[in-house]
């Protein structure tokens, strides 16, 4: 099967709404973290040619290249997820050691996530002060979309837990 980030938007949220264990929740949360941190890098592309000073541009420019590799990482994420998901369907039927192991794996995706969106957060106050104002809209909705995905990442970690 294509990989989840591949996918057209439709094919994902069908399979989302399906019966079938992945995507799951976790792979969602990556999935809204990316969206988020795209609404970053738009709202910087827009803001480049506006600024007056070199140094703000810079920065700005530098926005763009962080937002966009976090992105990047955030969409691997999406299937990341899934697969090591799969991993612990595949132990619930296995020795306690192995459900431990699988558990233990399947909170390194939503903790990057976690991690992920909170420094794509730190991003925004820099824009909403020296970007486009006719996108402060978009900032504040990557902020919530980021805010969001943080939340539904910790549920997913939370939900992993190794009792």
């Amino acid at each position: 099967m294509k990989p989840f980030r591949h996918q057209t938007l439709t094919m994902y949220l069908d399979r989302l709404a399906s019966r079938d264990p992945t995507p799951g929740g976790g792979s969602a949360a990556a999935l809204v973290a990316a969206t988020g941190v795209a609404l970053i890098s738009m709202v910087a592309r827009y803001s480049l040619k506006r600024q007056k000073s070199r140094s703000i541009e810079s920065k700005m420019n530098k926005a763009v290249r962080k937002a966009d590799n976090i992105r990047k990482r955030l969409l691997l994420l999406v299937d990341l997820d899934a697969k090591v998901y799969l991993q612990v369907v595949k132990a619930r039927k296995l020795a306690a050691r192995d459900k431990h192991q699988a558990l233990k794996n399947a909170q390194k995706v939503p903790l990057e996530v976690c991690r992920l969106s909170y420094t794509a957060l730190q991003l925004i106050p820099f824009l909403v002060q020296h970007g486009n104002p006719y996108l402060l809209s978009d900032a504040e909705c990557a902020a919530e979309m980021l805010s969001a995905a943080f939340h539904a990442a910790t549920a997913n970690v939370k939900a992993n837990q190794v009792s």
